[in-house]
């Protein structure tokens, strides 16, 4: 018997049949367990690291077998504090009849569908991508559903059928990309000066590069401006920062050659009665 302040810690707490020193000793043999598992997983994962096997299935794997794992672990612990785990087997059987019933179909499609992106891997963690009409950075592919996290910091979640499903856009796949940057001239504004200038800024910047070569061409001839799309190409980290730099760079050299961005505007002709 172990005494503790009075209390006999080996006494059955009311309603539960379970000792305070029981479930202390659950509590203990759980985390030991789960620290257990967590090993196991790190090793597991280290070892196919090794291999040629994609990261994402790698990742993939190791959640689906950790789950499973956990799972065991709780119902080794329960024993300790009279849970009858036959029970509990019972009862997860029912559910999982349920499942097989109602779900399973859906269930097992985000299953296989999971293998088959980490399988075929159209994308990788840390991709920026865009899918079924959501984008953001790639955190994770998990048994069920695919994680996205967005620019500023939206979690989003989506069913592994809807990813696998739908065309998938990914940003960062390729190392080189190419910056579309539009910008309006006036009808009045020299073309080939402006088009010149455009030119001249694509190449002086730091960070675009020279194959494939920057180019400039009149994207539209719409009601009030000539459109012009200026096309530098720069590394994939670096697009955000051209896009930027090279928008505010012809911004400022237009504006100092002259070269006029104008508003939208329209014309009205007012004709007073009687007269042409």
């Amino acid at each position: 018997m172990v005494v503790l302040f009075g209390f006999d810690l080996d006494a059955p707490l009311p309603y539960i049949g379970a000792s305070v020193m029981e479930i202390i000793i659950a509590v203990i043999a759980f985390l030991i367990g789960y620290v257990i598992v967590t090993v196991v997983i790190w090793l597991f994962k280290k070892s196919l690291r090794r291999t040629k096997l994609p990261e994402l299935l790698i990742e993939f794997m190791a959640r689906f077998i950790k789950a499973l794992l956990i799972v065991l672990v709780l119902l080794a612990v329960l024993p300790i504090v009279h849970v009858d785990v036959s029970a509990i087997v019972l009862g997860l059987s029912a559910i999982i009849g349920l499942i097989l019933g109602f779900g399973m179909q859906d269930t097992m499609t985000n299953i296989f569908a999971g293998f088959w992106i980490a399988m075929l891997k159209p994308f990788d963690i840390g991709d920026y991508i865009e899918v079924n009409g959501l984008s953001g950075t790639l955190e994770a592919v998990g048994i069920m559903s695919t994680t996205l996290t967005t620019p500023d910091n939206k979690f989003i979640m989506i069913p592994n059928k809807l990813v696998w499903g739908a065309s998938i856009v990914n940003y960062t796949r390729k190392p080189v990309r190419r910056v579309d940057i539009d910008v309006g001239i006036s009808y009045e504004s020299d073309l080939n000066k402006a088009m010149g200038i455009a030119m001249r800024v694509m190449r002086e910047h730091p960070l675009v590069v020279d194959d494939p070569a920057p180019s400039v061409v009149i994207s539209q001839l719409a009601d009030s401006s000539i459109k012009l799309q200026l096309r530098p190409w720069a590394k994939t980290s670096d697009y955000w920062a051209v896009k930027g730099e090279i928008t505010q760079k012809i911004l400022k050299e237009f504006a100092r050659e002259g070269i006029e961005i104008p508003y939208p505007q329209m014309d009205v002709h007012i004709r007073e009665k009687g007269k042409s």
